[in-house]
Formats: structure tokens, sequence, C-alpha cells
């Protein structure tokens, strides 16, 4: 295959990914009805109902123009072989591979940063501040962004160079190292990021005593599964919007509750919410994710392999020596399609796993409660509750809320 053509492969990947997504949001789109479907009565009012599609609308409308605006300048750069420029500064900065591809992608991951800054900065303080779920301070943005970009760098940079190091000792075998090195990095991610990386963003507290902490114990108790770890998350730092979710695996397993969770729903409701997480864990679909993820980072790792080295590759962006990090980001795009497969494939999954929890919190605890909790929790967030079955298909990671309570009492 020759260079040009795998340069308009990438430009076609590009193009193909953008009006699918924007077919899909104007399909979503048309779901949406401006007086209030029968099937919402008692979900939304009259009132909550228009909130959230003037919502909606916000967000569809946001949505279109930033990534119009990221498609164009993806699209000038690599027309005008700007990746290619900033290969030849790099080799010329450096004659290590690994500081290369760190200056490689840190510029990249700099630039990227800078051109989305404007858009997250009009969706936190102009959208969500709208509606009414901005909580976000200017110094909390500012010290968000701080600290992504310095875990970004550490860690990110870390693996990346780790990777590269791979790659100059072992060379088209580096996929089994850098295989390995990831799949321990996600293993212990998933064990301690809540005790290592959220706290940097977020205060947990243990949950005090009381009401809903002798509740859980004494759901803990009943279905023989040890809740011991369970945190209050300050989410009401940065948003209205409730959640809760689950990490960790055996002593490390821990429940996270955002305090807006707690504020909002009953103790019952709460419970519910708790026993839905439990089953995720005594389903085994914590472990599953990782197992399957790790399969996934494989599958992709010999892929690459097989490529990184390919003049070909590395021609299409008009790079004439091939080197590792034009190799991953050439990869990294024609990728794209298989990517999209698999996490099409893994959502699908996910919503499976969603009916399973539902079903398991609604046979050890209460059905009703956690029908509540999920219209509760949906209503405030302003959540679209008709989506178009194609969007879902291709975008949910949970099933809507109408298939879920259908489902709840089967």
């Amino acid at each position: 295959m020759k260079p040009g053509t795998v340069f308009y492969i990438i430009v076609g990947i590009l193009i193909f990914h953008f009006l699918f997504d924007l077919i899909l949001e104007l399909l979503n789109k048309s779901k949406w009805k401006e007086e209030l479907p029968d099937e919402l009565k008692g979900i939304y009012d009259e009132e909550k109902y228009r909130k959230h599609i003037k919502y909606k609308k916000a967000n569809f409308s946001f949505g279109i123009i930033s990534e119009t605006v990221n498609l164009i300048i993806i699209l000038i750069v690599l027309f005008n072989d700007g990746f290619a420029v900033l290969n030849n500064w790099v080799i010329s900065t450096t004659a290590s591979p690994v500081l290369q591809a760190l200056l490689f992608f840190g510029v990249i991951g700099l630039a990227s940063t800078i051109i989305s800054l404007p858009f997250s900065i009009y969706s936190t303080f102009v959208i969500e501040e709208k509606f009414g779920f901005n909580k976000t301070t200017p110094k909390t943005f500012i010290l968000d962004l701080i600290k992504s970009l310095l875990l970004g760098a550490v860690i990110g940079g870390g693996l990346l160079a780790l990777i590269v190091w791979f790659y100059t000792l072992a060379g088209d075998n580096f996929w089994i190292y850098a295989w390995i090195l990831t799949s321990a990095f996600m293993i212990f991610m998933s064990m301690f990021y809540t005790s290592l990386i959220l706290p940097l963003f977020n205060k947990q507290t243990p949950l005090e005593e009381g009401e809903l902490r002798n509740a859980i114990e004494e759901y803990s108790n009943k279905t023989g599964f040890n809740l011991d770890n369970i945190y209050v998350m300050d989410g009401s730092k940065r948003s209205t919007k409730a959640n809760a979710f689950f990490s960790g695996l055996g002593k490390k397993k821990r429940i996270v509750l955002y305090d807006t969770l707690i504020k909002d729903l009953t103790t019952e409701q709460i419970i519910a919410v708790l026993a839905h997480e439990t089953g995720h864990y005594k389903l085994k679909h914590t472990l599953w994710g990782i197992v399957t993820g790790i399969i996934q980072t494989g599958i992709m790792f010999w892929l690459f392999s097989l490529f990184v080295s390919s003049p070909v590759l590395s021609k299409a962006l008009g790079v004439d020596e091939p080197n590792f990090h034009i190799g991953l980001l050439v990869f990294g795009m024609l990728y794209t399609p298989i990517s999209f497969v698999l996490d099409t494939v893994m959502g699908f999954i996910s919503r499976k796993n969603e009916f399973a929890a539902d079903a398991y919190a609604a046979k050890t605890s209460n059905a009703k409660a956690l029908e509540e909790a999920l219209k509760n929790i949906s209503v405030k967030s302003l959540s679209n509750l008709t989506p178009h079955p194609l969007y879902v298909f291709f975008h949910y990671s949970h099933p809507p809320l109408l298939d879920r309570l259908k489902s709840l009492y089967k």
C-alpha cells in the first residue's frame, strides 16, 4: 500500500467518524418532543421536562461546534505536514528515542489541552451554570487542570517512556513487555485509584455512624458481603449531580457515595443503589472488566508491533525514516475503527451487566426503592429518557431509564 493511500484512509476515517456521530446525534435529537411524552408522565413534570429539552439543545449545539472545530484543526495539521514538522523538531532536539517520544506527545497533549480549554470553560461555567449544575469555582477548575496535566505527564509520560525503552531493547517483540507493564498498571489502578488518585481531586471521608450506616450494616449482614469500606465524596464541590461507584478488588474494594446522593435520596433508596453496586462485584463484572481490558490491550500492542517500523506508515505523515512515536500516532488513527467496534461490544456487555446488577439489587433490597432512586437521579441530572435506539447501541454504557424500570419487575 502506498503512503498516499494510507494518508487518505486516515482522513477518511476521521471524516467518517465525525459524520457517523453527527448522524447519531441528529437521530437522537429527532426523538425529542416539545410536549411531555406520556411515558414520562410521573417521572418528569412539565417544567422539568422543558428544562431538560433546553439543556439537551444547548449541549447538542455546543457538541457539534466543538467536534467540528476539532476535525478542522486535525485536517489542517494533516494536510500541512504538521506532524512531520513536529517530528523534525524533536529529532533535532535529542537523539534519544525515549525523549523524542516524550517531547512529541507532550507537545501534542499540550496543544490539545489549549484547544479544548475554551470549550471546557464554556461547558462548565456557561451551560452547566445556566442549568444549575455547576459548583466548580475558577480556583478549583484551574487546580483540576494543573493536577490533570501533572498526572498525565508523570503517569502517562512514565508509561510511554518505559514502552519506548522496551522497544529499543526488544525491537518488535516489545509488545510482550509493554502488555505486561500496562496490565500490571491496570490492576494496580483498579485497586488503588480511589485511595491514591481520587484524593488529589476530592475529599473522601468514611461514612459516619447513624441511621444510614446502621442500614448498610444490616444489608451487609443479610447478604454476607463486607461493606466496611464505604466513603462519602464531596461531589458537590463541582456539581449538583449525584452518583455512586464501586472500585477495587479483594480487601481493597471500596464503595464511594457522592454527598449529593446522600442529600437527594432516602436511606432505603441509598441501600438500593448500594445493592446495585454490590451486584456488580458479586456478579464479577468488575473482575471481567479488568480481564477483557487486559486482553484488548494485548491484542492492540501485538497489532501495533506489526506496523511500528513500517516506512509506509511514517511516510503517510511525511516522515521518511520510521520511528516509534510516528508509528504510534499513525497506528492510533488507523486503529480507530477497531476501537469503535470493541467499544460498541463493550457497551452492549455493560448494559447487560447493568440489568443484572439491577436484578441483584431488586432481589436483595427493594425494587421500588431502586426505581425511585433511578428516577430521582435521572430527573435531577436532566437525563434524556427517550434516546434513539441506535444512539443507545453505539454510545450508552447504561440502559435508558425506561428500559431499566421495565426490567426491574420481570
